[in-house]
């Protein structure tokens, strides 16, 4: 089998398996216990959240350990929002872009509804880039909290987040991002990105689902989702959850330290997949932008075809890859995202997306991109009449 689902998840690092074993046995204390035991629990804990901060490069109190990125998002979002509408009345809008992942629209979408919030939503080009001047131009008086990802989890269109942050910053506004598929691929050093909050998932990294930081600058104030024991400095209350956090830090310690080079490799051989599948495939479709694209995502249309059709001809011919976002798994509605790029709804409906883990080979691409060749020819093949 050829893993071409990345995107979705990747499999447990046995570093960070090794890593995280001793808090799911031996040490099993509750870090605010006060004996040896939570003790060890704590100091693991306080180390986890320092090995984070070092990478994202800052203070070890501003991070916070979630369930996974779906809990940053909404915390950030819904948090950051509540508490500045709480200081000041007038804040009311809260601005995201068209192509944002469900936890943040959603997110957005609740304040709207049950809060009063006015979402404004940010417009993407054909290759889904938001553009500086679209936000200066809706950025008001009343907003509360601007959120636009850093990279997208179904076209790998990468955003100049540090040119959208400096806006927000001349506003007064906080900038958070989604960095949950930029997370291991892209610098993540929230002052040089300028952003206030930035959203990490460690499943994505290798590290075990269930298992997430949110970054949130400073003094910035936070409404938390979860009341309770005042863990996390108040931000989000329970137990937490020490061997998670253990292997979060882990991986991404490991990733950050192979990013520059894995990730030169990895945009070299995901080029030459795409130069493949458009010189073979009669009629696709590359999905996002060209060169400002993450380097484990490479995103496809393929008209004529049901891309779930193409999906399980892959899957025969021993490729596993998706449609797009797996938490859209089940739905059969066009892709939001490639609607919002303009892509008519008949042909966001044949999208097929292939990301890649760092240790993917230009031979098991090669492999792939020859049964993709044949896999939209069986459908294609089947649907004539």
């Amino acid at each position: 089998m050829i893993f071409l689902d990345a995107a979705a998840t990747t499999p447990v690092r046995r570093e960070v398996l090794e890593a995280m074993w001793p808090y799911l046995s031996g040490e099993f204390g509750n870090p605010s216990s006060h004996h040896s035991l939570g003790e060890a629990a704590a100091t693991a804990l306080a180390e986890a959240r320092s090995g984070v901060a070092g990478i994202l490069n800052c203070r070890a109190g501003e991070v916070t350990f979630t369930s996974g990125g779906t809990e940053a998002d909404n915390l950030a979002i819904k948090g950051i929002a509540l508490a500045r509408q709480a200081a000041d009345r007038t804040l009311n809008r809260v601005v995201i872009s068209a192509i944002e992942h469900p936890a943040v629209e959603e997110s957005a979408r609740y304040l709207e509804r049950v809060h009063g919030f006015t979402v404004d939503v940010l417009p993407v080009d054909g290759e889904g880039m938001v553009s500086v001047d679209g936000l200066r131009a809706v950025i008001r008086p009343e907003t509360a909290l601007v959120s636009v990802m850093y990279a997208n989890n179904e076209i790998g269109t990468v955003q100049p987040i540090a040119a959208l942050s400096a806006v927000a910053r001349e506003h007064g506004v906080p900038f958070h991002t989604d960095a949950v598929q930029a997370a291991g691929w892209l610098p993540l050093d929230v002052k040089a990105l300028g952003v206030d909050a930035l959203s990490i998932s460690g499943h994505k990294l290798g590290a075990p689902k269930g298992s997430g930081v949110l970054f949130t600058k400073g003094r910035l104030r936070v409404e938390p989702l979860v009341h309770g024991g005042g863990q996390e400095r108040g931000r989000r209350s329970g137990t937490e959850n020490v061997a998670g956090a253990v292997a979060l830090s882990t991986a991404l310690t490991l990733a950050n330290a192979a990013q520059p080079d894995e990730a030169a490799r990895v945009s070299a051989v995901r080029d030459h997949f795409i130069d493949q599948i458009l010189v073979t495939v009669p009629g696709a479709l590359l999905t996002g932008h060209r060169v400002q694209r993450l380097p484990s995502v490479a995103s496809f249309c393929f008209p004529g075809t049901s891309g779930e059709s193409v999906l399980l001809e892959l899957e025969r011919l021993g490729v596993v890859c998706s449609s797009g976002s797996a938490c859209a798994a089940g739905s059969d509605a066009p892709s939001p995202v490639l609607v919002a790029l303009g892509i008519a709804a008949e042909t966001a409906q044949t999208a097929v997306r292939f990301s890649f883990t760092s240790t993917i080979t230009s031979a098991e691409l090669e492999q792939a991109a020859e049964a993709v060749e044949t896999a939209v020819g069986r459908v294609r093949n089947l649907a004539a009449p």
